[in-house]
């Protein structure tokens, strides 16, 4: 369903925006040094969407990934000027609004839209930092209420919308949707609700109108922490699409569709520590083929976790001959493994990947091997290398005799697939104390293991970008084997053993 845009008691028919082929946007915010959100992320999205960027500054902030640690208010006559010399010599077809500190800011502000009446204002009202903490006074909240029946459309995420209604956050969707359809009527203004607080179910949004059904967006949510900056991000591309195209309902589904993406690809940026940025100029930059790899591979990941062995091994049920068995087998694989990674450093193409291509044969023949001594001491296994572990090794091994692109897609499963299995079996071991076997578990979870899987995917993809379409499918098809040989490697302490069928 496609809401049409409703007139407000403010406009009349002649006022109504005209759809620009490259509009001129306006952003009205606070400035963020490590360029996630704000004026850095609305320019940014005004950019990706097609539109022309400009930005007045409201605060000046210092903060990073992890949080802001400071803030600084110029005089709100400062701002004044800056909006006047804007109106003064640029037409503009959109504004929008995000963090205003004071009161008296947020009067500037006021003052300006009545005396200029923008075609389009979007307010997205920071109210509440992702802390819970209220970020403005009782008159500033006041200020800014008073602001929104000026808006055209308001992006409140939950906690907001309680502030704005004087209520509690809602608790569900059903309740976020009446309170912000009572907002809606109340100021006689478009609403869209932010669903992205619930923790359940699909990534929502609903855009309210007074008088209309809600129309309500959704797509899958992410697990991700690249989510700094999204309501900066999602409420200037609305505006910028609604100037371009000029109807609400469809510059609501493609602004959420072109976030979506920017937050599901946002660490291929690999910036900070902390909640990263998302992606906003993903549509510029080809996704990475290694992104392609772990969608096709899904089967195989699906089987991983259906493997009588990783069950047992979240439980911590896992027979211990099995474990033994396994733990064996990775000794001897990891010392073809270390072959392999000190091939792939012999064939980097610079000291950087040969660095970390050198260091990870190392880590194998160390860290790890570590952890499989440790264990086998106390509990003995069969020395003799298994089918499964020799058949992986020779794929290692006849990759090693190949180009570095086809080499690296090989070794890149065991740091993947291993990276990935920690996760997945993290939520168990903190539920298990102690562990039987929480070693292993916490040598694949760790954070080092996790950031060397990730400069491993991109070297990996750097590599397909830089070979021709029939080398990138023999990457692929070595990517491929190495997975299949992990769901077989997981798997073979049960065959060898005799426990075919045990588990369930």
């Amino acid at each position: 369903m496609v809401v049409s845009a409703a007139a407000l008691p403010t406009r009349t028919a002649t006022d109504s925006p005209v759809a620009t082929a490259i509009p001129r946007i306006l952003s009205i915010a606070g400035s963020d040094p490590s360029g996630g959100a704000g004026i850095q992320a609305d320019l940014k999205s005004i950019s990706a969407l097609g539109g022309y960027g400009m930005a007045a500054v409201t605060a000046l902030t210092a903060q990073n990934t992890h949080g802001v640690r400071a803030v600084h208010v110029p005089p709100a006559g400062f701002l004044r000027s800056q909006l006047q010399a804007i109106s003064d010599d640029i037409e503009l077809d959109a504004v929008k609004i995000g963090m205003l500190a004071d009161s008296q800011v947020i009067g500037v502000v006021r003052d300006w839209l009545r005396e200029h009446r923008p075609p389009v204002i979007v307010l997205d009202p920071v109210m509440v930092a992702s802390s819970g903490d209220r970020l403005l006074d009782a008159e500033a909240e006041d200020a800014l209420r008073e602001l929104v029946h000026l808006a055209d459309l308001v992006t409140p995420n939950l906690p907001e919308l309680g502030v704005l209604m004087r209520e509690a956050e809602p608790g569900d969707w059903a309740a976020a949707v009446r309170m912000a359809q009572q907002l809606a009527d109340a100021q006689q203004t478009r609403v869209l609700l932010k669903g992205g607080h619930l923790s359940a179910g699909p990534a929502r949004d609903a855009l309210l109108v007074p008088g209309e059904q809600p129309v309500v967006v959704e797509l899958p949510r992410l697990q991700t922490t690249n989510t700094h900056g999204t309501g900066c991000s999602f409420s200037a591309a609305i505006a910028t699409c609604q100037a371009r195209n000029g109807d609400w309902g469809q510059s609501l589904a493609e602004a959420k569709d072109w976030l979506h993406t920017a937050v599901a690809r946002g660490a291929e940026l690999r910036v900070g520590s902390g909640l990263g940025p998302v992606h906003h100029f993903h549509r510029w930059h080809p996704e990475p083929v290694t992104d392609d790899w772990w969608r096709r591979i899904e089967p195989i990941r699906a089987g991983i976790l259906e493997l009588p062995f990783i069950r047992g091994l979240a439980a911590g049920t896992l027979p211990e001959p099995e474990f033994s068995y396994y733990l064996a087998q990775d000794a001897r694989y990891l010392n073809g493994y270390s072959r392999a990674l000190a091939r792939a450093s012999a064939l980097a193409p610079d000291e950087r990947q040969q660095a970390f291509w050198a260091r990870g044969a190392a880590n194998c023949l160390d860290v790890e091997a570590e952890l499989h001594r440790t264990w086998l001491q106390k509990h003995p296994a069969s020395p003799l290398e298994g089918p499964v572990t020799k058949k992986y090794v020779d794929h290692l091994l006849a990759a090693s005799g190949s180009s570095y692109a086809v080499l690296v897609a090989a070794v890149l499963p065991c740091y993947w697939l291993y990276s990935w299995v920690g996760k997945e079996l993290a939520a168990s071991r903190s539920l298990i104390d102690p562990h039987p076997y929480g070693a292993w578990l916490d040598t694949y979870a760790d954070e080092d293991f996790a950031a060397a899987t990730e400069q491993a995917i991109e070297f990996a993809a750097m590599a397909a970008a830089r070979v021709d379409g029939a080398e990138r499918e023999l990457m692929w098809q070595a990517f491929q084997a190495a997975s299949e040989y992990e769901l077989e490697f997981f798997d073979a302490p049960r065959a060898a053993l005799g426990q075919a069928g045990s588990g369930r």
